[in-house]
């Protein structure tokens, strides 16, 4: 069980999340869209995983989403949600690495920078082009760790859960550094309006600074892929799913609370002239320990403890992405499925491990041309995500409610109400993430995230029209039931 939850746990990272997206939560309303949105997003991420660990005790499987959905549509449309469920699953997984792996190599670049003097002291900013091979040397490093036997893999994985939440609660002692602190009242009142980028309505502002808190908490359906490896796993996989969020929400609202102590002047954090280059959680490490100190040597210290549990969300990122893979490729749904489903000696799916690696590295090419292609194609990593985790909760309550059978993890009665709640959440979120966030809306401001996600709706569509529905028949059989009965 704690292996299982190890590897949701370091793929949510509070740490990479939170650390990536602190500007976005300082621009949008300040403290107080993070204060109270974290716990607000936290809520109803946690109703969204109890429906998905009650389906995921029924059908425990390394086929996880896009199997549940097979099963809970029945037999006429199972092949279709399946296909839906399984494709956004899988995009959503490989951006998910995409943004995780690439941010790490971001970090790197800001604490080289902070390392060699910081922007206005002559510091070094290595080019876009390094950052891309960072990110490279790291995907391959995290291929060669998932090609690891699974017991190595669970010990790593555990390492990186105790990074990222051991992470969080060092980093409160930021504030205990700086030599000037902001007052209760700051953290728990201040809302600020001055930085949005010409949005005016308060409503608006708060929203989109939700969008922090909610993309830091997705990747909890790891705990489903890795079911086939989980002792116990009806019950194992959904206390994996469930104890992922419940201490990722304590740790991290812990988190935002004590460093938003260290915040003193919201527009120099968000500013691109800064020593950091903008980036905002580099540069509240920095003046902490530089208003101490006089040196930054602490703050890039910090961002290198940061760094190393973004390093195990990648590593555990990409283990979930093979799993969902292979599974995928075994039922015959993806391109070279005869290869991509393939395991080792060691029961590793390596060739999945490493088509996904590549798949990752591919994607963040958009970055040498253009971040906005780069942020909308990674924007596909929550609202995919998502939506492959509402479709199973969504079958369950229509098509599937007199089939359902509970497995020994039920939320009994309960279980509609949440239900309910999820998928609904899940619709305004996906509303909230495709809103403009700059105006006026350019080319270069203009949110892609419902041109990337309509692209992958209609080209998923489509390959099913003329193609999936030919052939696709949902999960395949690979046991028979005299095999069953003897085992």
């Amino acid at each position: 069980m704690i292996s299982n939850f190890a590897i949701s746990f370091s793929i949510v990272s509070v740490l990479t999340g939170l650390n990536g997206l602190m500007g976005t939560g300082l621009n949008f309303g300040g403290p107080i869209s993070y204060i109270y949105g974290w716990p607000i997003a936290g809520t109803f991420t946690m109703l969204i995983g109890l429906s998905m660990a009650e389906i995921c005790s029924s059908y425990p499987t390394s086929g996880g989403l896009y199997y549940w959905s097979a099963k809970l549509a029945g037999p006429n449309w199972g092949p279709f949600a399946s296909w839906i469920t399984g494709w956004f699953n899988i995009v959503g997984q490989w951006a998910l690495t995409t943004s995780i792996d690439f941010s790490l190599a971001q970090l790197v670049q800001v604490m080289i920078l902070l390392s060699t003097g910081g922007l206005n002291g002559g510091g070094y900013m290595i080019s876009k082009y390094i950052v891309m091979a960072l990110h490279g040397v790291f995907l391959l490093i995290h291929a060669i760790l998932n090609s690891l036997p699974i017991s190595m893999l669970s010990f790593l994985g555990q390492i990186g859960a105790a990074c990222n939440f051991f992470g969080c609660f060092l980093m409160i002692v930021i504030p205990a550094v700086a030599t000037e602190r902001a007052s209760p009242e700051f953290v728990f009142t201040n809302f600020n309006t001055e930085n949005q980028d010409g949005i005016n309505n308060y409503f608006y502002i708060f929203v989109l600074g939700l969008l922090m808190s909610q993309y830091t908490l997705t990747g909890y359906d790891a705990s489903a892929y890795m079911s086939e490896e989980t002792k116990d796993a009806d019950k194992n996989g959904p206390q994996g799913i469930v104890s992922a969020i419940g201490i990722a929400v304590i740790a991290g609202w812990a988190y935002v609370l004590g460093i938003t102590f260290a915040v003193r002047d919201i527009p120099n954090l968000l500013s691109e002239n800064n020593d950091s280059g903008g980036h905002a959680i580099a540069q509240i490490y920095y003046e902490a320990f530089m208003s101490r100190y006089g040196s930054g040597v602490g703050a890039v210290i910090c961002l290198g403890i940061a760094g190393l549990a973004v390093f195990f969300a990648g590593m555990s990122s990409l283990t979930s992405n093979s799993r969902i893979a292979y599974a995928f490729s075994r039922d015959g749904a993806m391109p070279f499925s005869s290869q991509l489903q393939k395991v080792n000696k060691q029961d590793v799916p390596i060739n999945a491990v490493w088509m996904s690696a590549l798949v990752a590295f591919c994607m963040a090419l958009t970055s040498l041309g253009s971040l906005v292609a780069f942020q909308a194609m990674t924007s596909i990593a929550t609202i995919g995500l998502y939506v492959a985790y509402a479709i199973p909760i969504l079958l369950r309550l229509t098509l599937g409610r007199k089939t359902f059978t509970r497995g020994r993890f039920n939320l009994g009665r309960y279980g509609t109400i949440v239900g309910w709640i999820s998928v609904l959440w899940v619709a305004l979120i996906s509303v909230l993430f495709s809103l403009p966030v700059s105006y006026p809306i350019t080319d270069q401001t203009l949110n892609y995230t419902p041109v990337a996600v309509g692209g992958v709706l209609i080209l998923v569509v489509l390959t099913w029209i003329f193609s999936g529905r030919h052939w696709f028949k949902g999960p395949i059989k690979n046991i028979d039931d005299s095999s069953k009965e003897e085992a």
